[in-house]
């Protein structure tokens, strides 16, 4: 499930260089998109941010996901523990 989230990021960090790309570009070579570049600047930046929420999630999914695998690992070597204890 980290994964997808790792890849979220990934693509729109991607995007935001993309539009931090396009805010250096002179307005002649952009026929039909928006010349300001302050729009790009914006939409760069909350791309950015998105894409830093999505890598925290990430991180944080994939620390639960270790602490729900370890617990689990744990339980079952004290129930084996036990199980030999008695025999």
């Amino acid at each position: 499930m980290s994964r997808n989230f790792y890849i979220l990021a990934a693509t729109l960090g991607v995007f935001a260089l993309v539009s931090v790309g396009m805010s250096l570009v002179p307005s002649s070579f952009q026929p039909g998109l928006p010349a300001n570049g302050s729009l790009w600047r914006t939409v760069s930046m909350f791309l950015l941010l998105f894409g830093l929420g999505a890598a925290l999630v990430g991180v944080m999914s994939h620390l639960f996901e270790q602490v729900d695998r370890r617990s689990e690992q744990a339980r079952q070597a004290e129930r084996k523990r036990r199980r030999e204890g008695r025999l």
